[in-house]
């Protein structure tokens, strides 16, 4: 019993990073009909982002408080990631976007393979360390052998608070309602005063926002950054927004959260359940195995609709 409940803390974890990545998908998908497969990429130079402005703070700033220095570099990397993003779409995805659906899946895949390109040229090949500034002693579940950290607590709070608020941002704001409308049909909206232009850049704005702050949660979670990063878990992240249902924000949520801890589950007992043949470095076969799942048996996944969609 101890080994679940410390195998659902870490899928928490897990599931909580994952659900901000996917509402990035899910909110492009919901607004324009096309997955943004450079979303990955927009993560990794979260973390790459923060990683040089904590190197430079650190060499200023010596005496700096740890968590002032997190909330600086963090700040950091959502505006330049959401910047990085606004220019993906109007250089990557406004020229196609009456385009048939194949060719902007052609230019995410290669605004994937550029940014991937251009930051292992900035930064290396090599993993750079990235500095453990969140308390990472070990806090004992009550009744239980099972522990978990401070920064993964951090990582789940700041996690449920973000996508809360993007909850309420969608259902409860004029630039949500200007999100929805325009996901229902943006020539309609057009005409009733919405700036879909506008509209549509700033969501891609807010979720490469959301995948800088992803990218240095995983960072800072892991000790480690790499031009590499961002491909597998923008890829689990894909699968959780197909899970949850792609173009539905609590869909997203629910998808991440669930993917999180089916991946933390299969890896702790995957030894037992094959007899040792697999060991928990195949972790990653579980969320390929929840996708082609969910897409034989479930493809508008488990609360699909689309964002402009009332519920």
């Amino acid at each position: 019993m101890d080994t679940l409940l410390q195998q659902i803390l870490n899928g928490l974890v897990l599931g909580s990073i994952y659900a901000l990545i996917a509402l990035g998908y899910t909110m492009v998908y919901g607004v324009l009909g096309i997955i943004n497969f450079a979303h990955g990429e927009v993560l990794m130079l979260g973390a790459m982002i923060a990683l040089t402005a904590m190197k430079v703070l650190q060499y200023v700033f010596p005496q700096m408080n740890d968590w002032f220095m997190v909330i600086i570099v963090l700040v950091i990397a959502i505006a330049s990631c959401s910047l990085i993003s606004f220019y993906i779409e109007k250089l990557a995805y406004r020229p196609l976007r009456f385009a048939p659906r194949l060719a902007p899946l052609i230019s995410a895949i290669g605004m994937s393979i550029l940014l991937q390109t251009i930051a292992m040229m900035i930064w290396g090949r090599t993993p750079l360390r990235f500095p453990q500034l969140l308390p990472s002693q070990m806090i004992p579940i009550p009744y239980s052998t099972a522990t978990i950290t401070g920064k993964e607590i951090i990582i789940i709070v700041v996690s449920f608070i973000v996508m809360v608020g993007l909850l309420i941002l969608v259902k409860r704001t004029k630039f949500g309602r200007a999100m929805r409308a325009t996901a229902e049909n943006p020539q309609v909206a057009g005409l009733m005063g919405v700036n879909t232009n506008r509209v549509i850049s700033y969501t891609f704005m807010l979720g490469g926002g959301l995948a800088a702050l992803a990218g240095v949660m995983i960072a800072l979670n892991y000790g480690s950054a790499h031009f590499y990063m961002g491909f597998i878990p923008g890829l689990k992240a894909f699968t959780a927004a197909v899970l949850g249902g792609i173009g539905n924000i609590p869909g997203a949520m629910l998808g991440g959260l669930l993917l999180g801890v089916i991946e933390s589950l299969g890896a702790g007992y995957i030894s037992d359940l094959t007899g040792g043949v697999l060991g928990s470095n195949y972790q990653d076969i579980f969320a390929f195995i929840v996708l082609i799942t969910v897409l034989i048996f479930r493809p508008s996944g488990l609360m699909g609709e689309k964002l402009g969609d009332r519920s």
